[in-house]
């Protein structure tokens, strides 16, 4: 069994910061990188929103640039998944896929959270060529575009909202006969012009040779007013909600309704002693590579606080 003063289990840009910082400050630390090295960041084309890139960088050059730091500075790391962990007792006990153990004085959960997609064989064909899901993120590549948005919650409405103000025409693709945000949330919807809801639609399918140009979609799908068109658009935004990685803790951290790590604001200390949330496990709301990274920067800090 291996032993560390601080496990960090997760390598986006919360987990890779928390080495960095945990590396400069002298405590002792392992990150396990878990299924993909880097995260969901690793995945997307090209990030303009990160500070210090004048020109954008890639999702996996800047995971890539944030792991070489990480392990200059001396992070360890294993590429392993975090089967299971025992938070009942200090030191905590982890058990690998690969049946090794790691027991650590400390944790920092920075597992972070799964888009849920609508499990079509096009998103993934699409993936970074028209597919996304973060309107923050990638909305401005489709200025003066036309996209659509599936999803009739208050994310989907606040991820039309955004776009509309980007691009020339906005779908909303809504398999319900009305939307499920709050009534102010679809209200600022109706008044926005270039936003059109398409009720009662559900998207099976996504066309186009370089990129998407348009999707496949059914009207009253499975009744006899069925009807199939197909809508041309540039972008295809999922707003169906996220998935926050964190199957693996069997229910020992407090979390709140949605799945997300709860954390003692200000710091990112969860329910149990000794260990920390950082990243989009723990954040509903922004979801940002830059958030992710100042909270895998506190968690650190927090984790080095705890120890003294």
């Amino acid at each position: 069994m291996e032993t560390t003063q601080c496990l960090i289990i997760g390598s986006g840009p919360a987990g890779y910061t928390a080495g960095i910082y945990l590396a400069r400050a002298g405590v002792e630390h392992m990150l396990v990188e878990g299924a993909l090295a880097g995260g969901q960041l690793t995945q997307t084309t090209t990030i303009e929103n990160f500070p210090g890139f004048a020109e954008g960088i890639s999702g996996f050059e800047l995971m890539e640039a944030m792991r070489n730091q990480a392990k200059r500075l001396g992070t360890p790391m294993q590429s392993a998944i975090i089967k299971s962990i025992d938070l009942s007792n200090r030191p905590f006990v982890a058990t690998l896929d690969t049946g090794d153990t790691i027991a650590a004085d400390t944790v920092i959960v920075a597992t972070g959270a799964s888009p849920k997609y609508l499990g079509l064989d096009d998103e993934r064909k699409y993936a970074g060529m028209g597919v996304s899901a973060c309107a923050t993120c990638d909305g401005f590549f489709y200025r003066k575009k036309t996209v659509a948005v599936v999803g009739g919650g208050d994310t989907a409405c606040e991820e039309a909202q955004y776009l509309s103000s980007l691009c020339a025409k906005v779908y909303m693709i809504v398999r319900k006969d009305h939307l499920r945000a709050t009534e102010a949330m679809q209200q600022r919807i109706a008044e926005r012009e270039n936003i059109e809801v398409l009720y009662n639609t559900n998207a099976v399918g996504l066309y186009g040779n370089n990129g998407v140009e348009g999707a496949h979609l059914v009207r009253f799908m499975g009744t006899d007013r069925e009807e199939r068109f197909d809508l041309p658009i540039d972008g295809f935004f999922l707003a169906i909600g996220h998935t926050p990685n964190t199957s693996f803790l069997n229910g020992q951290l407090e979390l709140d309704a949605s799945g997300y790590i709860i954390t003692q604001a200000p710091t990112t200390a969860t329910n149990v002693p000794g260990v920390f949330a950082a990243g989009d496990v723990a954040d509903p709301r922004y979801r940002q590579a830059i958030t992710a990274a100042a909270s895998g920067a506190r968690a650190a800090i927090d984790v080095k606080d705890f120890l003294q």
